[in-house]
Order: C-alpha cells, then sequence, then structure tokens
C-alpha cells in the first residue's frame, strides 16, 4: 500500500498545500514565499527520502509567522494521514547531527501523542531577514500535526544558519529512520496498547 497524502489547509492568512511520499527518494518541490524556509524543508525532504511537495500562499506583508507555522502543521499532518494506522513502523528514531561547530540531538517517537521539548538557543535573532523564534513555532505544529513527541537539543553551536540547519537535518534522519517498516513486525502497531493515535 502506498504511503502517501495530500492535504491542503486554507485560512484567512494562508493557503498551503503539501504531499508527502514516505516511500520516496528525498525529492522535493517547495514554494512558502520564503526563501530560509523552503532551504530547510528542502533538507528535510533530501535528508528523510520523504518526497515532499509543499505550495504556500500567505500573509507576508503582515510577517512570516502564520506561513512558517501553518506549514508545520500542514507538512505533519499529511505525513500522519501517510502513517495511518502507523501498523508496521520502527516508531522510533534519533540522530546526533553536526554541521561545523553546531551540534544537534533530535529524538523522535511517533506516538501518536504530540509533544515537543525544544531545547535550542539561537545565539541571533534572525538568519538574514528570518526571525530564529519562529523555528520553534514550526517545529511545535509539525509535532502536533503529525502526533510525534519531539525532543530537539541543541548541545553546541555559535552560528544561527548552523544550528538551524542542524535541527531539520537531525528531524530528517530521526524521521527516516521512525518511519521505516520493520520487517519483523510489518503487520503490527508498535505498542502493547494495540494503537497508536492521537484522540
Amino acid at each position: 500500500m502506498a504511503r502517501t497524502a495530500r492535504v491542503e489547509r486554507n485560512t484567512n492568512e494562508t493557503r498551503i498545500s503539501a504531499s508527502v511520499d514516505l516511500d520516496g527518494s528525498g525529492a522535493y518541490d517547495v514554494a512558502t514565499g520564503i526563501g530560509f524556509l523552503d532551504h530547510m524543508l528542502e533538507q528535510l525532504s533530501r535528508h528523510s527520502l520523504i518526497d515532499l511537495t509543499v505550495k504556500a500562499e500567505g500573509d507576508l506583508h503582515i510577517d512570516d509567522h502564520h506561513t512558517v507555522e501553518d506549514s508545520g502543521y500542514a507538512v505533519g499532518s499529511a505525513i500522519a494521514q501517510a502513517l495511518g494506522e502507523r501498523r508496521g513502523i520502527t516508531r522510533y528514531g534519533s540522530c546526533l547531527l553536526p554541521m561545523d561547530e553546531a551540534l544537534t540531538r533530535v529524538a523522535i517517537d511517533l506516538s501518536g501523542r504530540p509533544f515537543l521539548s525544544w531545547g535550542v538557543v539561537f545565539p541571533t535573532q534572525k538568519v538574514g531577514t528570518f526571525d530564529t523564534e519562529l523555528f520553534k513555532e514550526w517545529f511545535r505544529a509539525f509535532a502536533q500535526a503529525s502526533g510525534a513527541t519531539l525532543h530537539v537539543d541543541t548541545l553546541k553551536g555559535e552560528n544561527s544558519h548552523h544550528i538551524v540547519e542542524t535541527c531539520f537535518k537531525g528531524l530528517a534522519r530521526a524521521l527516516r529512520a521512525a518511519v521505516e517498516i520493520d520487517p519483523r513486525k510489518a503487520d503490527a502497531v508498535p505498542s502493547t496498547k494495540g494503537a497508536l493515535r492521537s484522540d
């Protein structure tokens, strides 16, 4: 069965469509109107091997907040739909991701219980023109919509660009491991409860 999904999120603030193929090759087509966010979503796709398409039109004349947050919701929702009952998945994934002086640890549990633990401090308020505080909003929205328990902790780092990139690449590698089908339990939900769900 194909593990694919497409979602649309339309509000007075944003219009976003997102599609994923969990068993893809890391192909991406991303256009949010925010260059740095596009770059990070491309990294997420490439290093997770999840095919990702994101198209967004947002109220960027106000600021980037709504587009960043809602794109996190859209991508997370698409992944949740593609996972379905989460039957056969490895469920857990983690990564210790270095980039020059920066080092970030990401751990994920596709438990159906959304939670974000965010231990990331940026030395600057902006990367280019992008507000670094918005990255937490993207990760929180992603965790909420995907039904993931997600811990992101930067252990070292001096350059905000490097720190951000380790967060997204670390998520990508952890997610890649967590969505993989476990060949020894391909038809089973990886929980003694018999279900992984957020309701």
